[in-house]
């Protein structure tokens, strides 16, 4: 696409890209292990659009230690949520951001897209080390489209060693028409290149490989599949929309696995994890 285009869409977002820094995200639990000192040699990435906590094949059931078994199983140094409820009624009023890093004894930051059922929808980050510098970065809507806001949560992960790098969680458009999702993975794409620490970034993107925007996304992150497995829907997967994708500056980032995980059950997405090896 020219950057004529780009302009021309921008400008005629109805929501333009904004942020909302917040003051610190929420503690680990309180037995949560001491961090190490040690220098780590790969990171365990994991994406999941956990439903709410609804397993399709229960309508009306929230189940959260399904999700939870789920990720524990996997045992993830950061995961990337989508589709969380927090407080909403549909959920039975549960912060389940907060419960399930309770359950699994991580951090988390909760970045907030809607407001609906009385509570909150949006995505969330949980990592094992300390966050920091957390922020919703909103992303555009296309006037017209009626599209449901979106937004890409990030924060600064501190690893053990004391080295730093940024992490995001992001739920672009679901509509059948691509214009939101090219302007939301277009703004994401600007935040990646004004940033000078390492970054990853997981989530739903609702898009294929080969759609403009998987390209658009490639045009600053290296997504850690490139032949990549489906991840919808859980049953009986046909299409791969789920990604974990990174930018290094030194480029010391390389992928050392990934995979797509087995599971019909919690969620309507099968979840997504890779190892990403860093180099010394």
């Amino acid at each position: 696409m020219t950057k004529l285009f780009w302009g021309i869409m921008t400008g005629i977002a109805l929501l333009a890209t904004s942020c909302d820094k917040s003051a610190a995200p929420d503690p680990a639990p309180a037995d949560q292990p001491a961090d190490k000192t040690d220098t780590l040699a790969s990171l365990k990435v994991m994406s999941y659009n956990i439903h709410h906590c609804n397993p399709p094949s229960k309508p009306d059931y929230i189940d959260i230690n399904a999700i939870v078994g789920v990720v524990k199983a996997q045992k993830p140094d950061l995961l990337a949520l989508q589709e969380v409820d927090v407080n909403t009624s549909r959920s039975g009023a549960l912060n389940q951001a907060q419960e399930i890093a309770n359950k699994l004894h991580m951090r988390y930051f909760f970045g907030k897209a809607i407001d609906y059922q009385g509570g909150a929808y949006g995505v969330a980050i949980l990592s094992k080390y300390p966050l920091a510098e957390t922020t919703v970065h909103r992303l555009p809507v296309k006037a017209g489209t009626e599209g449901e806001p979106r937004v890409m949560a990030t924060a600064k992960v501190t690893l053990p060693d004391g080295t730093t790098m940024r992490f995001g969680s992001t739920h672009l458009d679901a509509q059948s028409d691509p214009a939101n999702r090219q302007l939301q993975v277009r703004a994401i794409s600007d935040i990646a290149a004004g940033e000078s620490l390492p970054f990853i970034i997981a989530g739903d993107f609702n898009a294929t490989p080969d759609s403009d925007v998987i390209n658009a996304l490639d045009s600053q992150f290296k997504r850690t599949c490139q032949v990549c497995a489906p991840t919808i829907p859980a049953s009986n997967p046909s299409k791969a929309i789920d990604f974990i994708a990174y930018r290094h500056p030194a480029n010391k980032f390389d992928v050392a696995g990934h995979q797509v995980v087995s599971e019909p059950y919690a969620s309507d997405h099968r979840p997504v994890v890779a190892v990403i090896k860093i180099e010394k």
